[in-house]
């Protein structure tokens, strides 16, 4: 035993000592587990917590208790599931993603909701835990999937409590991502409701508002904003913002008078707005950018002074103040302005530019020319194509410039190096505030910042007092002066310590209280890049815990710039802040937002990345896995990342770096300094713990109307019966679905892939000779089958001896020269491109602003066009003989065709043709069509619904000069298209068949734009790459194209013509289903569905006799879910004391729809007392109405239908023979 260097006796001895520690350990563990047991009234306590508490929950002030309760829960719950080795309920695992969710845990949150998610097979049942879902991707920016779970809770339960933070929440991402008539629609429906959330109703007001200026609809802005100052009781800081707003407003935009107008008004509201808030510094910013406008030099130094005094420095004041002194002939100040400038943000492509106008004002080219280099090498920089002509003209010139030694001997890079940062300034002064008591480290750090300090000084003394002309790009020229060579664009903010800012010819000193605050207490800011006409937002914050929070964010702005972006945010009790900066698309710019914010250790880290790299680009690395690349190859169904993916890693600093980049804002934590990570500075941010995030994948469903899972055939007695006292007090959701099925979702990509070869398919065409042809049945079959999603009818007018010319302009101007025309002005652009407004890169977004005129004023537009193509074409055609010989010349212009600038066009559309009494002889002439494409016919769906919706069932026309776009969408809940070319010129068609309309909605969706709302114009090398087939084609006058439902299509005029359209709904099984689909498709995006497929449903029972059995049972099952959706909602009302009083429905009334939510509300509608009163019948549905009232008192409930009425209609529709089986 010796030999193993232990005695005996020793091992004994600590064999016994061992054996006591297991005794002991083994009593410890009991204890333990006794302390982690929960007691029956702990039990009770935590039995109603979950997500729906979250930010109503008192943690940080008087809810230490509750914390505790919770943090105890956490553990109890893990020990558990530790023991049973994950093999317990769901149910655990969400109740622990609850209870983590609360205590702001977001990771452990975002780990329990996923192992739920994957136990859970209906976990989209659970709105709560949809809902928690949703804030954690919302804390982590994660908006593409936090947009998705908020979108489900609603769909699966529309009276969720806290569907108005939902609401709240969706208004501010989909601001973020441009959306701006999402955002306006879901801060409306917030704004209407009753219940409590984050913002008061004042701050969701400020969002509408400000919503209208991002969009650079000022007068409605300026409205809403003084509208909202007339509140009563208007909180201090929201009337500080909103006057700030008011007096940016005035500054920039033509609102009012001269520019001595707008600037006295401008100073006027940024005056009042000090008066609310004096310690607001991007108000003293806009002062000094107002004041230095109309030439008050001395007040606009006093404001930028007091700016860095009240808040942190940013990269525009040095810039401004950089052009202050530049105008004071003051270079050397200039430069020490500007550098401090490009040390702040280093990506400031205004303070380059600025700096390089410098340079070259002192004859020095080439370090003007590195300048402008930098600043081409900012992602914010706009004009980088006038930048390079500005190099290159530099660069051939500079041998005969008289170079002056003013700044000669100190280039750019020396006096960059020589210039001291304000950190540097301030760590210098602090220094010599403690000489005496320094190490001797610090003693050598202080002699060498002298020294530097020195020879700065040096190098300003030896500049030449000349006289710099004023910079052509100016910081704080006026929207209405003289427009500078390079513009300067809007910079990025970054967190920066301040020195001070002199006086014309006094020399540079630091402020005292220039020292930065770095504890928890100190006021921070999110900093948010601004680019090229974009607007950005710093959020200031009191990071206190234990107060209610009142954060006020800030913009700047520089020339060209329109609005400026901010928000008021004050909590509800103790809520987390999620605060969302806004940021406006350049209109010359397809890029969504570059926004940088960190709010929190680990997001900052995860955002961020390597600080000493990333900060000042402007740009945040997105969450990892925000786009899973994994897809379940199943139809009618979004998958993301698998299950097997999900878990909680920390990746190196490279892996975020190396992540795409996306426009993203973050959320506020209560514990967390917006730059700091754990307690230190962004510097030591690359070692600080970061999280991948996970993201829950939604699994593959069944399609949206499978087969019956219940009886469709009892009668109407026994459905009532079985669905008699169902339901949450008549509160239950309105889709037309089967209870089984999840949320609808796009349909991914068919598998396997169509091979390359194939992505170019023929199109369907049928050549008519006679009327004959166009009246065979086959014809009929060949269209409506699902396998062609578009036939091509050629020859269809010569062959029914149509007169084309009753829909010619000429025609139309004599019938009705004064009826309405939609115009759409756009860009001439190649039919196979899309292009950004500069041409130098090629976007999804069209390009499609909407106006107003009438058939005569475009009618001349229409034939100005075409003479002027005349003048241009003989003009090529004399160019074309004079250059015939140089080939390079022409192909050269042949680019510079395609690459613009483009030549603006205006396309007449949405011409609406249903009255007969104007356009009887056009309409007359349409009934000589086939059956099945004509306008009105007992097959077609549409002639059911006993309403006019125009354009569908009535008649459309469309009148184009070349280049004329219509953008991609499919037709209105995916029923098929006619569209018939009057001529004289022709049109080119691009079609993709609806199964792949998936991939394009993420395509959409990838490009910040809303597939359904939006105008867009698909990129046929994403297609391609997509392996997403294209038909292509040429439609000629006299040609009628089908478009069959659900088929995605886009079009371009290639000469000038008019066209007629309009929808047609085949009595089929898909057509019905697809319908459907889109009709549920459309609810989950908060989206109108023109065609009421409810109301339709019950037409079609009492009109039509079906033969094909899956039709019947799609249509009875859609009237069984109704039946038992009036049944109980009525029954809850009568039970509630609340009285149903019959109304009844005239002849041709159109079906309704909810005026907050806009979804169809079928028989019974909640009309408020005064619209009752006034016959007005404004329809509620009674989620919206509850929201707004929530025990009714102020509204009626009308009854349409009698219950013994849709009972027989409901019995009496039965499964009819078919011709085969009759016979």
């Amino acid at each position: 035993m010796n030999s193993c260097g232990v005695s005996l006796s020793a091992a004994t001895v600590a064999l016994g000592d061992e054996a006591k520690k297991m005794a002991a350990g083994k009593a410890s563990r009991d204890s333990e587990e006794e302390s982690l047991s929960l007691t029956v009234e702990e039990r009770e306590a935590l039995g109603g917590m979950d997500s729906r508490l979250f930010g109503f929950v008192r943690l940080h002030e008087d809810g230490a208790r509750m914390k505790t309760l919770l943090g105890k829960a956490v553990r109890c719950y893990e020990s558990l599931i530790l023991k049973a080795e994950g093999k317990v309920d769901s149910d655990f695992f969400c109740q622990l993603g609850h209870f983590n969710l609360l205590l702001e845990d977001y990771s452990k949150a975002l780990s329990a909701y996923q192992r739920y998610y994957s136990l859970q097979s209906d976990y989209w049942k659970n709105a709560a835990f949809l809902y928690g879902l949703g804030l954690v991707y919302f804390y982590y920016n994660a908006f593409h999937w936090a947009i998705k779970a908020f979108q489900d809770v609603l769909y699966v339960d529309p009276s969720f409590c806290r569907a108005k933070e939902i609401h709240l929440r969706l208004g501010l991402m989909f601001k973020v991502n441009t959306d701006y008539k999402s955002s306006l629609k879901h801060f409306q429906l917030a704004l209407i409701d009753c219940n409590p959330c984050t913002l008061s109703s004042a701050e969701i007001q400020f969002h509408i508002a400000h919503l209208y200026e991002t969009q650079r609809k000022y007068h409605s802005a300026k409205e809403a904003y003084e509208q909202l100052l007339q509140t009563e009781n208007l909180p201090a800081q929201v009337k500080a913002t909103v006057l700030q707003q008011l007096g940016w407003m005035h500054h920039n935009m033509d609102i009012v008078g001269d520019k001595a107008s707008k600037e006295s008004y401008a100073i006027q509201y940024l005056q009042k707005s000090l008066e609310a808030d004096p310690n607001s510094g991007q108000s003293w910013y806009f002062l000094g950018r107002c004041y230095s406008s109309i030439g008050k030099v001395q007040d606009a130094f006093i404001s930028y002074r007091q700016s860095i005094d009240k808040s942190e420095a940013s990269a525009d004041t040095w810039c401004s103040i950089g052009v202050l002194y530049q105008q004071q002939n003051q270079p050397m100040d200039a430069l020490q302005a500007y550098i401090c400038a490009v040390q702040l943000d280093h990506g400031h492509a205004a303070a380059w530019m600025d700096l390089g106008t410098l340079y070259e004002s002192c004859n020095q080219p080439q370090d003007a020319i590195k300048c402008y280099l930098n600043a081409t090498r900012s992602k914010r920089c706009s004009n980088t194509s006038t930048l390079a002509a500005r190099i290159k003209f530099l660069q051939n010139g500079s041998d005969n410039w008289n170079v002056v030694q003013s700044l000669s001997h100190h280039p750019v890079q020396q006096v960059y190096s020589l210039c001291l940062t304000p950190q540097k300034l301030q760590h210098l002064e602090q220094l010599r505030a403690n000489r005496d008591n320094l190490s001797p480290a610090q003693k050598r750090q202080l002699e060498q910042l002298e020294s530097q300090f020195v020879l700065m000084q040096q190098v300003r003394h030896k500049g030449v007092a000349q006289g710099l002309h004023k910079s052509q790009s100016s910081c704080v020229s006026g929207p209405n002066e003289e427009q500078p060579v390079f513009s300067t664009e809007s910079a990025q903010y970054q967190q920066a310590t301040s020195t001070g800012i002199k006086k014309p010819n006094e020399h540079l000193t630091l402020p005292s209280n220039s020292v930065p605050q770095r504890n928890a207490d100190s006021h921070l800011s999110s900093h948010i890049a601004t680019s090229g006409g974009q607007q950005g937002i710093i959020f200031t914050k009191e990071s206190k815990p234990s107060k209610n929070r009142s954060l006020v964010p800030e913009t700047s702005r520089h020339t060209g710039d329109t609005s400026n972006g901010c928000a008021d945010v004050k909590g509800l009790s103790n809520h987390v802040h999620q605060l969302i900066a806004d940021a406006v698309s350049s209109p010359n710019h397809g890029d969504s937002p570059n926004l940088l914010i960190g709010d929190n250790p680990q997001l900052s880290a995860l955002l961020i990345g390597k600080a000493n790299d990333n900060v000042g680009t402007g740009t945040c690395d997105k969450v990892n896995n925000i786009h899973p690349a994994v897809h379940t190859k199943t139809d009618h169904s979004v998958a993301s990342s698998p299950s097997s993916a999900i878990s909680t890693a920390t990746p190196s600093p490279k892996s975020t770096e190396q992540a795409s980049i996306n426009s993203v804002t973050s959320l506020n934590s209560p514990h967390s300094g917006i730059h700091t990570v754990n307690g230190e500075g962004l510097e030591n941010s690359q070692n600080s713990t970061k999280v991948d995030l996970p993201l829950v994948s939604h699994r593959s469903t069944s399609q949206i109307i499978p087969s019956m899972s219940v009886s469709i055939c009892p009668s109407s007695t026994e459905v009532l019966k079985a669905f008699r006292n169902l339901g949450k007090n008549g509160l239950s959701n309105s889709c037309v679905l089967l209870d089984k099925c999840p949320p609808p979702r796009p349909p991914t990509s068919p598998y396997p892939p169509l091979p390359k070869d194939k992505l170019n398919p023929p199109t369907p065409s049928i050549y008519l000779e006679n009327k004959r042809d166009a009246f065979f049945p086959p014809l009929h079959q060949f269209c409506t089958n699902p396998k062609n999603p578009v036939t091509v009818i050629r020859g269809l007018a010569g062959a029914l001896k149509l007169d084309l010319g009753l829909f010619s302009t000429k025609t139309l101007v004599e019938a009705n020269n004064e009826h309405m025309v939609e115009v759409r002005t756009q860009l001439l652009q190649p039919a196979d491109e899309n292009w950004d407004p500069t041409g130098t890169k090629k976007i999804w977004h069209c390009e499609s602003n909407r106006s107003h005129t009438t058939i005569a004023k475009y009618a001349q537009y229409q034939a100005s066009s075409f003479q002027e193509s005349l003048r241009e074409e003989n003009e090529k055609r004399t160019q074309h003989k004079d250059h015939s010989d140089n080939e390079s010349t022409s192909s050269e212009n042949s680019g510079r065709r395609r690459k613009g600038p483009f030549k603006t066009i205006k396309f007449g559309t949405n011409i609406d043709l249903s009255d007969n009494k104007k356009w009887k002889l056009q309409l007359h002439e349409l009934t000589k069509l086939p059956a099945f494409v004509r306008v009105v016919s007992a097959g077609n769906l549409l002639s059911h619904v006993g309403h006019t919706i125009l354009g569908m069932n009535t008649v459309q026309l469309y009148m184009k000069v070349p280049g004329s776009r219509t953008p991609g969408h499919q037709e209105n809940n995916n029923f098929c298209s006619v569209n018939i070319n009057i001529g004289p010129g022709d049109c080119e068609w691009f079609v993709v068949p609806e199964d792949y309309w998936g991939v394009l909605n993420d395509f959409c969706e990838k490009n910040n734009l809303n597939f359904l709302m939006s105008s867009w114009w698909p990129n046929l090398e994403d297609l391609y790459e997509a392996n997403v087939p294209v038909y292509r084609f040429i439609q000629r006058p006299g040609d009628l194209v089908w478009i069959n439902a659900g088929t995605v299509h886009w079009v371009q005029a290639v000469g000038w013509c008019n066209n007629i359209a309009w929808n047609v709904g085949p009595l089929t099984a898909c057509q019905y289903k697809l319908a459907v689909e889109r009709y549920e498709w459309n609810k989950l995006k908060s989206v109108k569905s023109p065609v009421p497929m409810v109301h339709l449903s019950w037409n079609m029972a009492r009109n039509i006799k079906v033969s094909d059995p899956k039709l019947f049972e799609m249509i009875k099952y859609c009237l069984l879910k109704i039946l038992k959706q009036c049944q109980t909602l009525r029954e809850a009302l009568v039970a509630a004391g609340k009285e149903v009083i019959w109304h009844g429905r005239t002849n041709d009334e159109p079906a309704h729809y909810c005026s907050i939510c806009e979804v169809e509300v079928f028989n019974l509608l909640f009309v408020t007392n005064e619209s009752n009163t006034q016959k007005t019948y404004i329809v509620h549905c009674q989620d919206c109405a509850r929201k707004t009232s929530r025990s009714l008192e102020n509204f009626v409930v009308l009854e349409q239908y009698k219950m013994e009425d849709l009972i027989q209609v409901y019995d009496q529709f039965t499964l009819g023979l078919s011709l085969s089986s009759s016979s």
